[in-house]
């Protein structure tokens, strides 16, 4: 038998901190072969869209290619789209690769492999709620950003003209009050006083009007009554209009319809309500839940195939309080760093451990205005509650700490370097 082959499909985060440890410790030695999947030539960190949904990151600039990582990091990079799974033969198909023209570029190919790992991440989920796909930007990919931030300049270079600007406010409508809903929110002021200052728009961010509409009774429904408080506060006091408790019945040409029959007008429409995995992973004959999730034991391999792992938004993993994982990028970050001790345990034929997920708290960043945020101490419960400077820096942290993960500790310090060099040399906003 030749090496073992891992197959990861799926760049996310969890999918490329996985390949970048394997590929460092089993790769670069020739304990096996790591390969990894992905329907995209570039990865980007996925909390970071709202940042380049606004033009306040460009995307250029933090974006790593995938096939110059897996040349230093010891595995290799096939593109692709997963398009089927033959179980008995251990064999992925990947769908062709087309360009922009939709040329085919590579033909569709099979793949063999001895341990598959999926890492396919979550897409926006909107419950089938008439409307919504014809006239919200979701903020699932760097592609569906971009195109918000085109729209939203377009539209606020169309509100500069000296005729129109007395008539009207430029209004935008999130719904799902959620990190990214709530983090967009923040960043959309920062954008239009930014462009303000730069003359490419006469409105200010007084005219700019938010709508945060969310169908539980409260803003970031999962996290502490405390920051829920303070984000409130700090939302209401940046002029956004919170419509809590209120449920989103469908979307026309530029209205949002509710619940109790409210139209709230909007320019822009961005849902962020709600997410769920990919469809087609229902269709692989591996057992899913109802939004998709694919069961897994608390080691992350799949109930109906001892071969196959899951990892990340996409796994549902059951906790001992009879939970599931909650999908969160440190959640994901924590599974790829025990399923790359697991994978190698196994090869050595020694037993898995099960995957116990550590709350580390939770940070919101509410653009250059605040970040509020709690952190967990260790096993003690007592959280520590940050505000300002402090939380912007643990929220920079956590990207930080995914970059080490895929780049090494050197490699991040020069980032870090760079980043500082770029901050006042770069302009503040992507306006092109």
């Amino acid at each position: 038998m030749g090496m073992a082959r891992i197959v990861v499909v799926g760049g996310g985060a969890g999918g490329l901190e996985l390949v970048s440890r394997l590929g460092r410790k089993l790769g670069r030695r020739g304990k096996a072969e790591i390969v990894l999947v992905d329907r995209n030539p570039t990865h980007i960190w996925k909390p970071l869209l709202h940042e380049v949904a606004t033009g306040a990151l460009d995307s250029g600039l933090d974006e790593v290619s995938y096939q110059g990582h897996a040349g230093v990091n010891g595995y290799r990079f096939q593109r692709g789209t997963l398009s089927g799974l033959d179980r008995e033969k251990r064999q992925l198909s990947l769908a062709p690769v087309l360009d922009e023209q939709g040329v085919e570029v590579l033909p569709s190919r099979t793949l063999d492999y001895d341990v598959l790992v999926l890492s396919l991440g979550s897409v926006s989920n909107d419950f089938g709620t008439p409307g919504v796909a014809e006239h919200c930007h979701f903020l699932d990919s760097p592609a569906q950003a971009e195109a918000f931030r085109q729209d939203m300049l377009n539209t606020f270079l169309r509100y500069s003209d000296p005729q129109q600007q007395r008539l009207s406010r430029l209004t935008v409508g999130i719904v799902g009050a959620g990190a990214t809903g709530v983090e967009l929110a923040a960043e959309l002021y920062d954008a239009s006083r930014i462009l303000n200052s730069y003359g490419f728009t006469s409105l200010d961010s007084s005219q700019l009007e938010v709508h945060l509409v969310e169908a539980a009774t409260d803003i970031l429904p999962v996290l502490p009554e405390r920051i829920r408080k303070a984000v409130a506060t700090e939302l209401t006091r940046l002029g956004v209009e919170l419509h809590v408790g209120t449920r989103v019945t469908g979307v026309e040409e530029g209205v949002i319809v509710t619940q109790d029959g409210t139209r709230i007008e909007t320019d822009l429409c961005v849902w962020a309500a709600g997410i769920k995995a990919p469809e087609f992973l229902s269709t692989l004959g591996l057992s899913t839940e109802s939004n998709h999730r694919i069961k897994v034991f608390s080691t992350l391999q799949s109930l109906d195939d001892p071969n196959i792992f899951v990892l990340g938004d996409c796994a549902s993993c059951p906790q001992e309080d009879g939970s599931t994982v909650p999908p969160r990028a440190q959640a994901a970050h924590q599974q790829a760093l025990l399923l790359s001790r697991n994978l190698r345990a196994r090869l050595d034929d020694r037993p898995l451990k099960p995957f116990v997920y550590r709350d580390r708290g939770s940070l919101i960043s509410l653009a250059h205005f605040d970040a509020v945020g709690s952190l967990m101490r260790g096993a003690s419960a007592r959280s520590l509650f940050l505000e300002g400077h402090l939380a912007k820096f643990f929220y920079a942290s956590l990207y930080r700490m995914h970059q080490r993960a895929i780049h090494g500790t050197l490699k991040t310090v020069l980032m870090v370097i760079v980043d500082g060099l770029n901050f006042f040399l770069k302009p503040r906003m992507k306006l092109h």
